[in-house]
């Protein structure tokens, strides 16, 4: 299986969304710089150096800029796979649509964003390790 590794939500004010989310639930966030398009990591439970919780069954997250576009206006989640452009083909082959060019994210991996049968903005990545 390919499991969900991360989620993502929209935030018109990000250091407001932060706020909100490590005064009520007790999140760290870290806003990243522009070179990172000032998305901003969740930590939502104790993680080991990659990033990834050391709490099975729980996943960290991020904030992402809210645009005009409908498709980013949701809450979405990112699934690991081992190899993006294969996994490409596949949403493709099952009705799905790709949204943007693989991207490469320093220290991360690959991710792409597609469209589910249903609407769904969803994303893959194919993490370095």
């Amino acid at each position: 299986m390919n499991p969900v590794i991360h989620f993502e939500m929209p935030a018109e004010d990000r250091k407001r969304m932060s706020n909100f989310y490590s005064q009520v639930f007790g999140w760290q966030t870290q806003i990243l710089g522009e070179e990172m398009g000032g998305y901003v990591l969740a930590t939502t439970a104790e993680s080991d150096e990659k990033g990834v919780s050391k709490t099975p069954g729980s996943i960290n997250g991020g904030f992402y800029q809210k645009t005009e576009d409908p498709s980013s206006n949701a809450p979405s989640i990112v699934i690991q796979v081992p190899d993006v452009k294969e996994h490409m083909k596949k949403v493709i082959a099952g009705g799905g649509k790709i949204l943007s060019e693989p991207m490469d994210i320093p220290g991360v991996g690959r991710w792409v964003s597609f469209q589910d049968t249903e609407g769904n903005r969803v994303s893959m990545l194919q993490s370095l390790s």
